[in-house]
């Protein structure tokens, strides 16, 4: 019931905001997302030392089942949506959009699909929650985007269904080839992968792959990304970098790498390529760019690739890296996102070449800028280095005979990824610029926000063990 709860919470709470009409909904926002982490914080106490479960008949003639399943996987992830989600709505307290009621209805909506998606544990209601948490998506970018936002949801509304129509058909393909009541459970999944002949999960593997190849995304599915960043409000823009490109890596884990073991040999190769080659190219995209957005949207493509690479090296230290890392991306990104809106909401602008003195003006704000790009490039003693490092250790010791290669050249997004972003707090944080307008500094609830941030990357900086622990064994199950 604990696991059903933090669905049903945010569920309900979004379809009630729509019903208030009113400035209301905000606060019941707040409520609800607290209330959420309540019980997620609850759960993961639970499932820290044996996984929780939960299964009742869902639609019997199809053989699916309501079946959620919280292991240390995918409770760091409820977690990680739990925290992210309280904090957007504290940071954006004091700004004003267009109908509330429906904005924050459809980031609850989202939220609940969220959940949903690293809770199942049977592959229809993993396709269900998938598309709950997409379809807000979709209205809160083309109703409260920018300028260009009609075309940029447009092109993400197409990327994302035609990757969602294959996976469907390859979550029926694989259902089809099992016999017992339960043909979409987990388990029915994994065994009917697993009894196909190589050529036909070699075809299947790519029918799945490419929905979750699209979300997080690599390269070459990954140009919708950077227009949709630039052009959906920044909650929607952390919704997205922070946790949905997670439900991607996430489904990797959990739906391709166990059930198609003999097809992810097979590509393992080709995708660790396609993984690195966005490394390099996005870095090298950022380093070019002067709009903070694309910046740190090129950021996110050029961390996920370094994931990506990892998963399919066959390595347990590298997938243990990826659970951890997902937790402390999706941290780090949130704090980049909340600057880069606090810049554009004093400056009017998010030009680097136009700013330059946040030190001066704001010196708080340039205090958690630095702090928290420090941990977007993995220092030593930020939550990002212990990810980082068990990342490139994992594709070291990964099965390929290319592996060195493979980590030399993916070590090269460390080095741009350090002149980017150093680069960005320079121009921005201590850069002169004459005509800059003096901006106030931190409000308290920019403060608070920011606060709970910066405490995570310090506390999992130098004391990583709780994080570790929790995601500890898993990747004996996952690596194929």
């Amino acid at each position: 019931m604990m696991l059903t709860l933090i669905i049903l919470i945010p569920l309900l709470a979004g379809i009630f905001a729509f019903m208030m009409k009113s400035e209301g909904a905000k606060g019941l926002a707040l409520a609800s997302s607290l209330i959420t982490l309540g019980i997620v914080a609850w759960a993961s106490c639970e499932a820290y030392n044996a996984p929780v479960s939960f299964s009742i008949p869902w639609i019997p003639s199809l053989g699916a089942g309501f079946s959620l399943m919280a292991d240390g996987m995918s409770t760091m992830l409820c977690l990680l949506t739990a925290i992210v989600v309280p904090v957007v709505i504290i940071t954006n307290w004091n700004k004003t959009v267009d109908k509330p009621w429906s904005f924050y209805g459809f980031m609850l909506l989202s939220q609940a699909g969220l959940l949903g998606v690293f809770l199942s544990y049977d592959a229809l209601l993993f396709y269900f929650f998938w598309e709950l948490a997409l379809i807000p998506v979709y209205f809160l970018c083309s109703r409260w985007g920018g300028e260009k936002r009609i075309p940029v949801t447009f092109k993400f509304f197409v990327y994302t269904f035609v990757g969602s129509l294959m996976m469907l058909a390859g979550i029926i393909y694989l259902a089809s080839q099992t016999s017992g009541p339960d043909a979409y459970s987990w388990n029915s999944i994994m065994q009917a992968g697993r009894a196909l002949p190589a050529e036909q999960q070699q075809i299947v593997f790519w029918l799945i792959f490419i929905a979750f190849a699209i979300k997080m995304p690599i390269f070459p599915f990954h140009t919708w990304q950077p227009d949709t960043y630039e052009q959906s409000p920044t909650p929607v823009t952390i919704i997205l970098s922070a946790l949905m490109v997670k439900m991607g890596l996430f489904a990797v884990l959990r739906w391709l790498l166990p059930v198609l073991p003999q097809g992810v040999a097979f590509w393992s190769n080709t995708v660790i390529i396609l993984s690195i080659i966005g490394i390099v190219y996005a870095s090298l995209l950022a380093i070019v760019q002067t709009d903070l957005k694309r910046l740190v949207a090129y950021s996110s493509i050029a961390h996920m690739g370094l994931m990506s690479a990892a998963a399919f090296s066959s390595s347990n230290v590298g997938m243990h890296g990826i659970m951890v890392q997902m937790f402390n991306h999706g941290i780090n990104i949130t704090g980049m996102w909340l600057i880069v809106s606090m810049v554009e909401n004093r400056w009017g602008t998010r030009d680097m070449t136009k700013l330059g003195g946040m030190a001066t003006a704001a010196p708080k704000m340039a205090i958690a800028l630095v702090i928290i790009s420090l941990a977007n490039i993995a220092l030593p003693l930020t939550n990002g280095f212990i990810g980082e490092f068990m990342l490139f250790n994992g594709l070291f010791q990964g099965a390929s005979p290319y592996h060195i290669t493979f980590m030399v050249i993916a070590g090269l997004g460390v080095i741009l990824g350090a002149v980017y972003t150093l680069n960005m707090v320079q121009r921005t944080a201590y850069g002169n610029t004459t005509d800059m307008v003096i901006a106030k500094d931190l409000t308290a609830n920019e403060y608070l926000g920011l606060f709970i941030i910066i405490g995570i990357i310090l506390i999992l900086g130098v004391y990583p063990k709780p994080l570790l622990d929790m995601t500890a064994g898993i990747a004996r199950v996952l690596v194929p």
